[in-house]
């Protein structure tokens, strides 16, 4: 025991002298980096922020408003949201699923598996979209019997659903498979061992494990898919009013030099991202203190 604390000792001191040392750096050196991150935020992030809020007030409050208000943004604002909220539950189930057969089964295949998930990653955006137009398109795959069958996919809303599942399949998983390594089996195989079912284990013992996790993917997954633009803007068709995400519809309004109106959606998804990363940040708070 003694010989224990004498080695649980010698670390934190060992700790202790390493933090003094780095508390101890040349101020110069400290001055130095802290100024080039500050200035790198500050021209890169915090400066072209502030000027898409100036450029969309630019015209005053009522152009502002008339901006986002006008049918084709309010259709391109309703469009985003639809699409986050059929896509994130989707990948949400998936990546649960998939995070929970790769880290409590042996089975063939599971390397494959981890594989697929990884690869929207490797692949284009531009390229999945022009995937689903040869699977799906009038002269594609399938395309005919679709025709045939009065079934549109590409150039509408089915389109954009499966271009934006594509792109944002590995978030949540990616999120939970590590989390969910790093914690084991022993807990579920307590409780099924006391009886309890599959689903219940689920729900009384690892979902309360990987919530702050899971949440964490959700709001990852979430922010990529109405930020999503390479795939989507190949398999809409950019039909105003009606197939417009509010990226394309961005795209379109500065294309027409309509620069207060173009700057006033990309305020709206600005304002967006702002709340992502801010409740990202408090979820990775929450995580680390569990």
């Amino acid at each position: 025991m003694e010989k224990q604390l004498t080695i649980d000792h010698s670390k934190i001191t060992s700790t202790r002298k390493a933090k003094n040392a780095t508390l101890k750096e040349p101020w110069i050196i400290r001055f130095t980096l802290t100024t080039i991150s500050l200035l790198f935020l500050l021209i890169f992030l915090v400066l072209p922020l502030v000027t898409i809020f100036i450029t969309a007030f630019k015209k005053g409050i009522d152009v502002y408003l008339a901006s986002i208000s006008e049918p084709n943004a309010l259709s391109a604002i309703k469009l985003t949201l639809l699409i986050a909220a059929i896509v994130v539950p989707i990948n949400t189930i998936f990546g649960i699923a998939a995070a929970w057969a790769i880290t409590k089964f042996d089975f063939r295949g599971k390397n494959l598996l981890t594989t697929l998930i990884d690869l929207p990653f490797a692949v284009s955006p531009v390229i999945a979209g022009l995937v689903f137009i040869l699977l799906f398109g009038a002269e594609g795959l399938f395309g005919e019997w679709l025709l045939n069958h009065n079934i549109q996919i590409v150039f509408s809303l089915p389109g954009i659903i499966l271009a934006s599942l594509f792109v944002t399949v590995p978030f949540v998983a990616r999120e939970l498979i590590p989390l969910m390594q790093t914690q084991g089996t022993q807990e579920e195989e307590a409780s099924i061992s006391l009886g309890a079912g599959a689903f219940t284990t689920f729900v009384k013992v690892t979902l309360p494990n990987i919530k702050w996790g899971l949440l964490y993917g959700v709001i990852l997954c979430n922010a990529r898919v109405m930020g999503e633009f390479g795939a989507v803007s190949v398999v809409s068709g950019h039909v105003r009013g009606l197939t417009n995400s509010m990226p394309l519809h961005i795209e379109v309004l500065y294309n027409e030099y309509q620069f207060s109106a173009a700057f006033a959606v990309a305020s709206l998804m600005s304002i967006l991202a702002l709340i992502t990363i801010i409740i990202k940040n408090i979820v990775e708070w929450k995580t680390k203190q569990y």
